[in-house]
Formats: structure tokens, sequence, C-alpha cells
């Protein structure tokens, strides 16, 4: 299956779908996403086939540990794309286009590094040759937002609507998390329409999960946790540091995830 994961880096990501899905028996995944501790996990669980992203980082940290030791072995096949190519990709199997034109990529070594990627020339009298982006279409998407109707109509309440409302539209299935399901009526109060990020028509499944970002921040309700993400990055230094978090954090279900942070007793930090 090709999953898209919503988010950005260690930013509203849907953590609690992510861990949902590593206790399941799915993999040999195409992963569509805006890399951070989402790819990171699947990749140290070996879920992971192809990836297809611009960035994996855990924005506080350059890069993510799990995914550069999986690249540095091999373990799966990585598209690198420029940004905007991932933008105009999601775009593109949104509106179910085979590719969309665009000038990113041309003289840089994303076309060296993906040999796979064509150009196309204008037909109209500017004759110019652009990069075809391809489209990114995704057999499922799981995306996180602030608030959410139980129809499946999701809000950001935060600075950046990211690209979780593509992801959805590009996608067979798509599923929400969110902090809160409330009333219809009730998404506008908190802030305006423009927030209603997410429509039903292109949501399969929602579910309320507080704290389903977590570790990554989901402003303005709570900031990445730091002190956790730095036990992840030390843990990820493998062998039994990896094998103690995993049983501690990852080996149950949500509510037990839950229970073993609270136990740790780390502090969300601000933005």
């Amino acid at each position: 299956m090709t999953v898209g994961i919503g988010g950005w880096g260690s930013r509203r990501k849907p953590m609690a779908l992510v861990r949902a899905l590593l206790r399941t028996a799915v993999t040999d995944l195409t992963v569509v996403s805006c890399g951070g501790p989402d790819v990171g996990l699947l990749a140290a669980a070996g879920r992971v086939r192809r990836l297809v992203a611009p960035f994996v980082t855990l924005d506080s940290v350059p890069l993510e540990p799990h995914f550069a030791a999986a690249r540095q072995r091999g373990a799966f096949a990585f598209t690198e794309l420029d940004e905007s190519m991932f933008l105009w990709g999601l775009t593109a199997g949104a509106q179910r286009l085979p590719f969309l034109p665009v000038r990113a990529g041309l003289g840089s070594d994303v076309m060296t590094v993906n040999p796979e990627l064509r150009t196309v020339r204008s037909p109209y009298g500017d004759g110019e040759e652009l990069v075809a982006a391809p489209a990114l279409r995704l057999d499922a998407a799981l995306v996180h937002l602030n608030r959410a109707d139980a129809r499946g109509n999701a809000q950001y309440l935060g600075p950046d609507p990211y690209f979780d409302d593509l992801f959805c539209e590009a996608a067979d299935t798509a599923f929400v998390s969110c902090e809160r399901i409330l009333p219809t009526a009730e998404l506008l109060r908190e802030q305006g329409p423009q927030t209603l990020l997410v429509s039903r028509s292109f949501v399969t499944g929602v579910v309320e999960a507080p704290g389903g970002a977590h570790f990554t921040s989901c402003a303005p309700d709570y900031g990445r946790d730091e002190e956790f993400q730095r036990a992840y990055l030390t843990a990820a230094r493998g062998g039994a540091q990896w094998r103690t978090f995993h049983d501690r954090f990852l080996a149950g279900d949500e509510s037990a995830y839950r229970a073993a942070v609270a136990g740790l007793g780390t502090r969300r930090s601000e933005g």
C-alpha cells in the first residue's frame, strides 16, 4: 500500500494512528510524508519499502535518527523531492491528474537522483521546459487535526495547515484523528471558517485521540515534548536502549502509551 502521513517534521503528526499501524502486521509500505518520527518509527520496525519525501527531520534535531540509520544500511528506496514538487504531486493526486508542470528541480540534483523524472515542454509560444511532477496518489492517508466533528469535517487551530487537506484528497481512504470531536456548529466558535481544513467528503473515518500527535507538537493545544524526544534520540542509538524504549512505550495499546508517558513525567514545550 501507499500511505500518506500528514503533519510536518515533528509537528502535528498523527502519531496515535502511526502507533496503531505499528500494532498491525501491515508492511512493505510506500510512505509519502513530510517526514518526522512517523517515518522513523516505521523505518525502525522495518515496515517501509519506499519513502517519498522532501525531508525527514525532528525539527529541533535536523535529521531523524532511525531514517538516517535505515538509509545508511540501504533498508528501503528513497524518492527525494523538492518541497514544491511534493506539493504539486499531492495536488495532481488530489485532482486525479497524472502530473503537474513545475519549475522546481530544474538545474538541480533532484533530476539526477531521480532519473525516472521527466520534463515536458509548454505547448504555447514560450516553449518553456518544465518538470512533470508525478501525481502522488495514495491508498490511505492519516492526518491529525485540532478539532473535528463526527462526520469528518476537521479544523486546524495552529499557524500552518501543512498539506493535510491534500493528503486526504489524494487518497482513496482517509482517517482523521483529532484532539476533540465537537458538534458541527461548535467548530466555528473558536476560529473562522477558513480553519475548516478537511472536508467530510474526503474522510473515511474520524477518531477522538487527545494527545494523538505526541511527542510532536499540536499547536495551540500543546508543544513538542522535547524531553521525550531526547529520550527517543537516546534510545535510537540501538541495542538494549531501543528494546527498553520499545517495550515501555510501543509494546502496548494507546492507553498504555499514555500511561507510560505520564509515568515518565515529561514536560511539553511551548510552540
